[in-house]
């Protein structure tokens, strides 16, 4: 199912605890081990920039969705 995401970034990372069985894991996205502190790149994704129709639609898509949760929660009534 990761790869599906693939089209709508740049990079991809996988991002998991320190005890997890990273040999599972894929050896073509980057890899992150975190914990509650912090966190380190272990392998660097490979980049794959979007294709700018694609970016200008997904930034179009996440400022009209926050916008119209901005006036939600300043107007509930507003019917946006």
């Amino acid at each position: 199912k990761w790869r599906d995401y693939l089209e709508f970034c740049d990079r991809f990372f996988f991002a998991v605890g320190e005890t997890f069985p990273t040999e599972i894991l894929p050896p073509e996205p980057g890899l992150i081990i975190a914990d509650r502190f912090g966190a380190v790149i272990l392998r660097d994704a490979p980049a794959t920039p979007l294709a700018p129709a694609r970016r200008k639609a997904l930034i179009q898509k996440f400022a009209l969705t926050g916008s119209q949760r901005l006036t939600r929660l300043l107007d509930p009534e507003c019917g946006v």
